[in-house]
């Protein structure tokens, strides 16, 4: 290979890599490249075309531009389902990071008795599938069959029904927060450990209570990692589908079709044939979901850099 010599204005010359070793560097890369290109990028754009025609019984496939994507943003099933994810999402996340943050504080000041007994019992939920969470809850909560059930029953109290129209939200909730809480705990726990000693023991010197560590030191060390776990949160809350999906054989009467947006695509696509309109949702909810992340994550680092 001959060496760069200067240009006529004094800059390097430009050397082209010789092709064997340009070849060796996309072999390293393509066992990432090819498997996400596969199952990511090729998905996205088939989905993306989906949404852009609609198949009609007279003429068959044809190209109808953003005429699926108006007819989405006008029906007011899709914005009723998005609302109620909304509202699910307002309330659930902050609750969530409320309880890990306290139990991922609470291990970490070191005075439980059994802490890795409790650490266990914490994190343990998260390995139980979503569908046995669902089912095993769905029986729990049942008014006439489950432990409500037996406790109105043999206590002779009333009870409010946690599978009615008012309250089957807050019950997916709680079926949520009881998978997701260790999770998310294991990993503020994580982060509070990371956190040098020495700093709390400067802390000691200078007189810091243990709810001046907290405010002072410690959130503000593990802000990056409740932005994340927050982002990952929004995520997931938009992607319910097991919880009301599992529920909906018990109640089938209070939890509809199209309760939340991807119960929504799910019945356009499996129930009523109209693949195109489901892509359009789904293309409609990622946008959505992206966008609320991204706003999340800013506000979490604002300040960080």
């Amino acid at each position: 290979m001959k060496k760069s010599g200067p240009t006529a204005l004094g800059a390097p010359a430009v050397t082209r890599q010789p092709l064997g070793r340009r070849l060796t560097g996309w072999a390293f890369v393509l066992p990432f490249t090819a498997p996400f290109l596969l199952a990511v990028v090729a998905p996205i754009l088939y989905t993306l075309s989906l949404s852009l025609f609609q198949e009609r019984l007279i003429g068959g496939v044809s190209f109808v531009g953003l005429d699926n994507y108006q007819d989405q943003l006008s029906d007011p099933r899709f914005w009723s389902a998005v609302t109620r994810v909304g509202l699910y999402l307002v309330v659930q996340v902050p609750i969530m990071m409320i309880l890990a943050l306290s139990v991922a504080l609470a291990l970490d000041s070191a005075k439980l008795y059994a802490p890795t007994i409790f650490r266990l019992g914490i994190f343990l939920p998260y390995a139980v599938p979503g569908v046995v969470a669902s089912l095993l809850w769905g029986y729990i909560y049942g008014a006439q069959f489950g432990l409500v059930g037996d406790i109105k029953q043999y206590l002779g109290i009333a009870l409010p029904d946690p599978l009615s129209s008012t309250l089957i939200l807050p019950s997916i909730g709680n079926i949520v927060l009881w998978l997701y809480v260790g999770y998310n705990m294991l990993v503020f726990y994580a982060a509070l450990q990371a956190i040098p000693s020495e700093i709390f023991e400067a802390a000691k010197l200078d007189g810091a209570r243990t709810w001046h560590v907290i405010a002072h030191i410690k959130l503000p060390a593990i802000r990056s990692t409740l932005a994340v776990t927050t982002m990952f949160s929004v995520i997931g809350g938009f992607q319910l589908f097991n919880e009301p999906n599992i529920l909906r054989g018990l109640v089938p009467n209070v939890i509809s079709s199209d309760f939340t947006p991807n119960m929504y695509a799910y019945s356009l696509s499996f129930a009523g044939q109209q693949y195109n309109a489901a892509a359009t949702v789904a293309v409609i909810m990622g946008v959505v979901t992206g966008v609320i992340a991204f706003i999340v994550q800013r506000r979490g680092m604002k300040g960080m850099v």
